[in-house]
């Protein structure tokens, strides 16, 4: 046998060990989340086309949960409030499964996937951990308002100390949804701090 030969075989009985050694490691956690990532703004299609192709192909015993984590937001536009649902992580979707070639063909071949958060070869399994964060945050998210206000415009505001006054808007801080206002107390200009809620736009 030739050196080379004998490099041949000890990369080939190294590759055998390291799939051993995940086939094992698959039995003792078979059921783990794993991350898919997918064209942007496709989130909810890759969802429903995998949850099809699950009953299709008869993959529910090896695809449980396909998920896209997502929290309410409510927008103020004319005064009137509208709710929209934003994703938490644009452009990825959750799926838990139990790994093997069927069910990664079966995900990695769905359209709107582009491939595996890890390796091309091998996918890494999340955190439970962290997945159990996301879907608790999902679920429990905080409504966050946004509202289409700009510096210079006049805002009543309708709850809290100063209900029924009136303010000129000096600052908006939409990441928090606040603002900051200049609001007439006998006769003098006091700058408030409002919640979006606070507030009604005239």
């Amino acid at each position: 046998m030739t050196e080379k030969d004998e490099n041949i075989n000890e990369e080939l009985t190294e590759e055998t060990q390291e799939f051993e050694g995940s086939k094992s490691q698959d039995k003792k956690n078979q059921k783990r989340w794993y991350i898919v990532h997918t064209y942007s703004g496709y989130e909810n299609k890759v969802k429903s086309n995998l949850e099809k192709r699950i009953e299709y192909m008869n993959m529910a015993d090896k695809i449980f949960r396909v998920e896209v984590p997502q929290k309410t937001i409510t927008q103020i536009k004319g005064g009137r409030k509208q709710e929209k649902e934003e994703k938490i992580f644009p452009g990825y979707v959750l799926v838990e499964m139990i790994m093997d070639e069927d069910s990664w063909y079966v995900v990695r071949h769905t359209a709107g996937v582009t491939k595996f958060v890890g390796s091309a070869k091998k996918p890494i399994p999340a955190k439970d951990s962290e997945i159990k964060k996301i879907i608790h945050r999902s679920t429990t998210q905080t409504q966050k308002v946004e509202m289409d206000v700009k510096v210079g415009e006049k805002v009543r505001i309708i709850s809290g100390p100063f209900a029924e006054f009136v303010g000129d808007i000096t600052e908006v801080y939409p990441d928090k949804a606040k603002l900051r206002a200049m609001v007439s107390i006998f006769g003098r200009e006091t700058p408030v701090e409002l919640e979006y809620k606070q507030i009604q736009k005239l």
